[in-house]
């Protein structure tokens, strides 16, 4: 019932920069965290990303310095990724963490993914 809607996914030089979309939408009756994780063939997925709902965020240590997480707007979030190295490239999800009802009970929705290529 909940989707998420990611874009800006692409290809580019190393040095350069994209920025990921995500977009909430469905029965939500509240949102706990947003967040990116990544995936690159043979490896497990990462979290690359995070930001709670009073605007607390999380990165990955390879990420740190050069990625930032924000919101947009209460069901949006964006990653803007700088500096982009060819050990970015994988297929990047999002991931919401939220509640469905006022009793509290935990669900979670990913995203398709989007594939993000750094050529080097």
């Amino acid at each position: 019932q909940v989707q998420l809607v990611e874009s800006g996914g692409g290809l580019v030089q190393a040095g350069g920069s994209l920025r990921l979309s995500c977009a909430a939408s469905g029965s939500i009756f509240s949102m706990n965290v947003m967040g990116w994780y990544r995936q690159a063939p043979g490896k497990q997925r990462e979290l690359v990303a995070s930001i709670s709902s009073r605007g607390h965020t999380g990165y990955a240590d390879s990420v740190r310095g050069r990625f930032t997480i924000f919101r947009h707007n209460a069901s949006t979030v964006l990653l803007q990724m700088n500096r982009l190295k060819a050990e970015d490239t994988a297929v990047y999800y999002c991931n919401l963490q939220y509640y469905s009802d006022m009793i509290g009970s935990p669900r979670a929705a990913w995203g398709q993914g989007t594939q993000v290529t750094v050529s080097s």
